[in-house]
């Protein structure tokens, strides 16, 4: 008897390990930081149905907008690690955040998975702007304090550092308005709320308000009639770009799934044609390498938000 119940444990044993370590057995949440109808909601709707198909399991996507996304950063960080909460994230709740406000979480408290996509930033002109382009923009921004209007996601967001680091090589002081997320900001846009805001090329594409200059060196090749900041005289860099992340403890198993699955979610045709209608590059990195993107981005926000009084003391 004893030697038959010890066959039987030894057939038995296997298979039990074979059902923990399959991966994923359950619908994952895929939790997006921001509002709906933001260009990180946008990514996250374009690559959900390829990581579905690609895992062979349902993937949810809930959005957690607000306070730059961090809000939904900090859920993610206390999430169970059990690789069924994972998070699509651009740079910024992550890179720079963490050096301009007290939070629970750094960027040891994820593991990452896999780079998604690059966005090229643009400033986007509001309705009922008082100038057309922006020439236009930095003459009205120096015609008197706090004479220019602009949004951003947030106090240090991405879009916000970029904008304040072109006003201050422009000498001017103008008046912030923070908003949950690009869609909530797009609307202020359109209904003449705010003068101009800087954000993803897609956001274009999607609410029809002109883009009148390109932040960084180089033209983009779906808005060939805009110009750079670089042209214009302000050589200001900036790029927003994200990814899948999961709490730091994530089983290996896991994380290697979703890493394998996300490499084919990227390169499938369905993603590639909605992220380039939306005017963003499909850009695939492995988990140690989008971890090192972030790393080093992470310690030059440091020094930048100190720059532009944004940084903690």
């Amino acid at each position: 008897m004893k030697r038959l119940l010890a066959l039987l444990l030894a057939a038995v044993a296997p298979c039990a390990a074979t059902a923990q370590e399959a991966f994923p057995s359950r619908p994952i949440t895929l939790i997006a930081a921001y509002p709906p109808g933001g260009n990180t909601d946008l990514m996250a709707r374009a690559i959900q149905p390829e990581l579905a198909r690609a895992l062979g399991q349902t993937v949810v996507v809930v959005n957690r907008g607000g306070a730059a996304g961090t809000i939904g950063s900090a859920e993610l960080a206390r999430a169970r690690p059990d690789g069924y909460t994972i998070a699509i994230s651009p740079n910024n709740p992550i890179t720079a955040q963490p050096h301009a406000i007290p939070l629970t979480y750094s960027l040891e408290s994820f593991r990452f998975l896999c780079l998604v996509y690059d966005n090229p930033q643009v400033v986007i002109l509001g309705r009922n702007a008082p100038f057309q382009d922006f020439r236009g923009l930095i003459a009205h921004g120096r015609s008197g304090k706090e004479a220019l209007v602009y949004g951003a996601p947030g106090s240090a967001s991405t879009q916000h550092i970029l904008m304040a680091a072109v006003l201050r090589q422009a000498g001017i002081e103008a008046l912030m308005v923070s908003f949950t997320g690009a869609g909530p900001m797009s609307q202020a846009a359109l209904g003449g709320q705010i003068h101009a805001f800087v954000e993803a090329s897609s956001i274009v594409a999607s609410t029809g308000l002109p883009a009148i200059a390109v932040v960084g060196a180089q033209r983009l090749p779906h808005l060939p009639e805009v110009p750079t900041t670089t042209e214009l005289g302000f050589p200001v860099q900036g790029t927003s770009h994200g990814g899948l992340i999961a709490p730091a403890d994530i089983p290996e198993a896991a994380a290697q799934a979703i890493e394998r699955a996300c490499q084919t979610a990227v390169n499938s045709e369905g993603f590639r044609t909605t992220a380039q209608r939306l005017a963003s590059v499909p850009s695939f990195l492995p988990g140690a390498q989008f971890r090192e993107r972030f790393a080093a981005e992470s310690e030059a926000n440091r020094t930048l938000l100190r720059e532009l009084g944004l940084g903690r003391q």
